[in-house]
């Protein structure tokens, strides 16, 4: 077997939570474990149940029941259960002084709270809902920054069964006007403001626009993150998160759920003008976060998972159930990760972190600031390295290895999506790692990589991603659009969801993503994915990071473009264009070469730094890009606009 940069040791493997579930039911290899999952997935999710310890307050009578077709299935049927029992409540008793929450904001000091103390919040927030009007199946949208009362907030709805909406903490107020349309949300709660690179965000102000837009929003919660004096306020209307506090009591009876009951609806970015609401339940989103956070991550009770991202994206609920579900810490950060350049590691530093999760968008953004800034500060701490969002170039990659885990952890690569609720692929900590892969499937997810034909393709080569079997996280649907949801996921083959990503699996059994089936590039005939052009791009010192989309073009039906952001104090030049042009063409073949080669300041990004590549093909065709709610950088895509010009499709 060729190029493995990791082999688990004997600790890795004696002390991994998925050792203890493989000799708990006698299976002795990985590539078993796998196969019985995706075999029999009724056999491992109740396996998961049971080796977690995940508390239904009655037992289910099935754990499937696909009688209504399997884009409908349900889970953990008969019995009953609340995410918030098992998140919060049950650790209260068991361990009550033990650290649920660390939060630091960007201007300094930390704070931490205790399951016993996140319990008494979530309790007196769930009561003061209660007492505001607030009942079950009612939506509520959670806008704010990554901190305990954002925690608190979750788990609050969760008790009371109300249903929560994660809205990104960077949106304007009409991106947050969108979700709450949609959904029909009776109250929001938000915060005065927060901070991003030392800038005010004045959240209120957003708030207020967006519930302006809402005519079902009555009431607006403001939790004072800054302790502005000058916020816009309606007495009508607002309330101070501390009265709604006061306004219940420390104890609360949670509710009884059934584990179809809706959770949440987490909003994707369309590529039409309506972001798509995906539902999920207390019972599948928490057993299957649940699993991937204790098997995958590998976290265990006095461990700190800290994932780099916002409530709005999946991986905020992620790491919020996935660290209570097993009675662990997780790390919240309010603020830019990479502002000072050392920032990221100051944090793992501080808060011991053990498992840290990034995005390869953002290391390779950390990258020019060099190594000083990773070594200068202890990383002894750390287990696990996570990444999801996009497929990893090979230089980041082993950057993220070598530098920030000195070669000792490691990288437990993700990829799924907020419809799937999780992930589809990952590695184990028990497994050998190959740069850039996945290395296999999340345990219990029947996926498979098929053809045109709807057949598996052979080794090596690149098919869709499909599941052939319900998981219990996937999305209940998109919100008031079954129409949507079976066309969008179900309707190229029966029975199976077919996700939109390009994939392989090599001669040795490891799976690699390729990147989004809508972003692959069609040259003369041949597949490319993006990530095999920014690689080549990347071997080149000047290039800082790149992007690239194709083109239409009447002679090889598309034409690679690339948008390069430089590394500091290096110009733009003709001269230069030739070179990059000419590495892409060393590496990948002549027909490869990009038609034009573009110069950009930045590149657009979501806040959990993935490149938004639609809305680069878009503007270089001078086409509507659809949704672009995520973006936190707009002015990047507005300055490339200006840079390309009207008519940039008949461009050089």
């Amino acid at each position: 077997m060729r190029d493995i940069v990791w082999s688990p040791s004997e600790d890795y493997v004696g002390r991994a939570n998925v050792t203890r579930l493989m000799r708990t039911h006698g299976i002795e290899t990985y590539d078993e474990l796998v196969a019985r999952s995706q075999d029999d997935v009724e056999w491992f999710w109740d396996a998961v149940v049971r080796d977690l310890g995940i508390e239904f307050y009655e037992p289910y009578r099935a754990v499937l029941d696909d009688s209504r077709g399997v884009p409908w299935s349900r889970w953990f049927v008969g019995g009953s259960i609340n995410l918030a029992h098992s998140c919060v409540d049950r650790w209260a008793v068991a361990t009550p002084d033990a650290p649920a929450v660390i939060w630091e904001g960007e201007e300094g000091p930390s704070r931490t709270v205790t399951y016993a103390e996140l319990q008494t919040m979530a309790n007196r927030l769930a009561g003061g809902l209660r007492a505001a009007g607030v009942t079950k199946g009612d939506r509520v949208g959670i806008f704010l920054p990554m901190a305990p009362e954002t925690v608190a907030a979750t788990l609050a709805c969760a008790k009371l069964g109300a249903i929560y909406l994660p809205i990104f903490s960077g949106y304007a107020a009409e991106a947050v006007a969108t979700r709450l349309q949609d959904a029909e949300a009776k109250v929001l709660i938000t915060a005065d403001g927060t901070t991003r690179r030392d800038r005010l965000v004045p959240m209120k102000e957003a708030a207020d626009g967006a519930a302006a837009m809402s005519p079902t929003v009555e009431r607006v919660v403001v939790w004072s993150r800054l302790g502005r004096s000058d916020v816009p306020w309606r007495d009508d209307r607002d309330l101070r998160w501390d009265d709604v506090l006061a306004m219940g009591s420390a104890t609360f009876d949670t509710e009884r759920l059934d584990p179809e009951d809706p959770l949440l609806i987490a909003y994707t970015s369309g590529t039409t003008g309506m972001p798509k609401g995906s539902v999920h339940v207390h019972g599948g989103f928490l057993v299957k976060i649940a699993a991937e956070v204790a098997y995958q991550a590998d976290l265990h009770p006095g461990e700190t998972l800290f994932w780099v991202t916002d409530l709005g994206w999946i991986m905020g609920p992620w790491e919020i159930v996935g660290a209570g579900a097993l009675g662990a810490t997780v790390l919240l950060f309010d603020g830019a990760p990479n502002d000072p350049p050392d920032r990221l590691w100051g944090l793992v530093e501080r808060h011991r972190v053990t498992a840290l999760g990034v995005s390869p968008t953002l290391i390779r953004a950390l990258i020019p600031s060099g190594q000083d800034a990773v070594r200068r500060h202890d990383r002894s701490s750390l287990r696990i390295l996570g990444s999801t969002g996009e497929p990893w170039n090979p230089e980041p990659y082993r950057w993220f290895m070598d530098e920030v885990g000195e070669g000792r952890c490691p990288i437990i690569n993700l990829s799924g999506g907020t419809e799937v609720g999780a992930c589809f692929l990952s590695p184990l900590p028990i497994t050998d790692l190959k740069p850039c892969t996945l290395r296999g499937p999340s345990l219990g997810m029947a996926v498979d990589v098929w053809g045109p034909d709807g057949k598996p393709v052979p080794r090596g080569e690149v098919g869709e991603l499909v599941c052939t079997k319900p998981w219990p996280a996937m999305t209940r649907g998109i919100w008031r659009n079954p129409d949507r949801y079976l066309e969008t996921y179900w309707s190229r083959w029966p029975d199976v969801w077919v996700h939109g990503d390009w994939a392989s699996i090599d001669e040795d059994g490891f799976w690699f993503l390729h990147g989004r089936s809508d972003d692959t590039m069609n040259i003369a005939g041949k597949r490319l994915g993006p990530a095999e052009v920014e690689s080549a791009l990347a071997h080149h010192p000047a290039v800082a990071e790149s992007a690239a989309v194709g083109i239409p073009d009447e002679v090889k039906g598309e034409a690679v473009w690339c948008f390069v952001v430089l590394g500091p104090g290096i110009e733009g030049s003709d001269s230069l264009r030739a070179e990059l042009g000419s590495a892409v063409a060393e590496h990948l073949g002549k027909s490869f070469k990009p038609s034009r080669i573009v110069f950009v300041a930045e590149l657009p990004k979501t806040r959990s730094a993935k490149i938004v590549r639609r809305a680069l093909r878009a503007a270089a065709l001078g086409r509507d890009p659809g949704d672009l709610s995520s973006l936190e950088n707009p002015a990047a895509l507005d300055a490339i606009h200006d840079l390309l010009g009207p008519r940039a499709e008949g461009a050089e």
